[in-house]
């Protein structure tokens, strides 16, 4: 059988990682662009990709990207970057470019929801029907699998914008959400915690009070998830998640903050391989990407996807 090759791009805050993938997950090229201005960012990543090797062999194109967008393929809006505060970026026709560009069939999705769908697909979701994934780093953001498919309603699921229990006694910092001020996004952050602390949260020890409260604000909005979707796996991406002295504070929050009501065996016996760190490390994301690609090129040859505009060149 000839080999397929997918074009994946994890398109990020701070950088688009673009990666040429072969169909069992080799990463055969890839380039770190920084995210400046759109034309100028998604023209870096057109370049990559026709002045790789396999410019005349890729089968679809996967984007991951960051939001909020419209990943609905009947939305007037579909493809499109929304009102981010990211400068610049908002109303970006991210799908419409490369469309117009490439010519192949694309599929475009949240990072987080491509995180949660490689996850599934190929890691520590793997086998499972019901999974959320949620990144922790410069912002905070979940994917959910819910019966076997990714979760959408109007646009996509905005986990990290969750109102938290917060005690201002014990914690006076007023969040640093720009739109909430102190969601789960602006108290447990990588910029909220270098914020509140005077310093990143890599330079703080392991043993510092930060990590203690960080691990609250997390269980807490597990405990929410827990009782709303019900997962049977959640896993926890992202820089601060680096941190691995929170995996088992969280375990233990997560536990007490649910005292007792869900009586299951992930809950009561089998917590530490009920929320974990990802299967796929830091290929979450770009993995993600060339699985949203695959999927959309299913879909193109059966008949679901409608040809894309434009060609290849």
């Amino acid at each position: 059988m000839k080999s397929k090759f997918y074009g994946a791009i994890e398109g990020g805050g701070t950088k688009f990682l673009c990666a040429v993938i072969d169909q069992d997950n080799t990463i055969l090229a890839q380039e770190r662009i920084a995210t400046t201005m759109p034309e100028k960012t998604l023209r870096a990543c057109l370049s990559f990709f026709r002045q790789s090797e396999y410019a005349d062999s890729l089968s679809a194109l996967g984007i991951a990207c960051f939001g909020p967008l419209d990943p609905n393929p009947a939305s007037v809006n579909y493809g499109k970057i929304l009102a981010t505060p990211k400068p610049g970026w908002a109303n970006t026709d991210v799908v419409g470019f490369f469309n117009s560009e490439l010519g192949i069939p694309i599929g475009f999705d949240t990072d987080v929801n491509a995180a949660v769908l490689a996850e599934a697909k190929w890691g520590a979701g793997s086998g499972l029907s019901d999974v959320v994934y949620y990144t922790i780093g410069t912002g905070i953001g979940a994917g959910a699998m819910v019966n076997g498919q990714l979760l959408h309603g109007m646009i996509h699921t905005e986990m990290g914008h969750v109102r938290l229990p917060h005690d201002f006694a014990r914690d006076p910092y007023p969040g640093g959400c720009p739109f909430h001020g102190d969601c789960f996004e602006g108290l447990a952050s990588g910029p909220a915690i270098e914020s509140r602390w005077g310093v990143p949260a890599t330079e703080l020890p392991p043993d510092h009070p930060a990590w203690e409260l960080e691990a609250e604000y997390i269980a807490l909005a597990l405990q929410g998830l827990i009782c709303t979707l019900a997962p049977q796996r959640i896993i926890l991406g992202g820089g601060v998640m680096t941190q691995k002295q929170l995996f088992p504070l969280i375990r233990k929050k997560t536990a007490s903050f649910l005292n007792g009501y869900i009586q299951t065996k992930d809950i009561l016996e089998g917590i530490e391989e009920y929320i974990v760190s990802p299967g796929l490390g830091a290929q979450s994301g770009i993995l993600g990407a060339k699985a949203l690609a695959e999927d959309k090129l299913i879909g193109f040859l059966v008949g679901r996807v409608p040809r894309p505009p434009g060609q290849f060149s």
